[in-house]
């Protein structure tokens, strides 16, 4: 019997994240304790993560044909996942989602702002 494919389509984003002892106050200029990148975007998450537990994944996305795009894609190969369907646009950008994480937030995670710029996955 054949493994069955798992279609997911959906975003593919590069993370960017500072963590920062408090968020700054409209106007401020804040200082980050930490910066970090990570593969992100919901519909590459779930890709990875079915990939991993042994799933057979085709991923339907929009990359650009840029640094962020082709380190998404070497990561999404890398897991096994067919990228067939990836799309490399030639003329914008890849996603990203610029993200601050501070430490005086209401929860014991903290509190966080995401800003993402999403055209390129639609």
């Amino acid at each position: 019997m054949t493994t069955p494919t798992i279609v997911v389509v959906g975003s593919s984003n590069t993370d960017m994240v500072v963590q920062a002892e408090r968020m700054p106050r409209p106007g401020e200029t804040g200082l980050g304790d930490r910066f970090s990148m990570a593969a992100g975007g919901k519909g590459a998450n779930q890709a990875v993560a079915t990939a991993r537990a042994s799933g057979q994944v085709r991923f339907v996305a929009r990359v650009g044909n840029d640094l962020f795009g082709r380190q998404a894609i070497e990561g999404f190969v890398r897991d096994g996942i067919d990228v067939i369907h990836v799309v490399r646009d030639p003329t914008e950008p890849s996603g990203v989602a610029l993200i601050c994480v501070a430490a005086d937030g209401p929860t014991p995670a903290g509190d966080h702002q995401l800003l993402g710029q999403w055209w390129p996955n639609t």
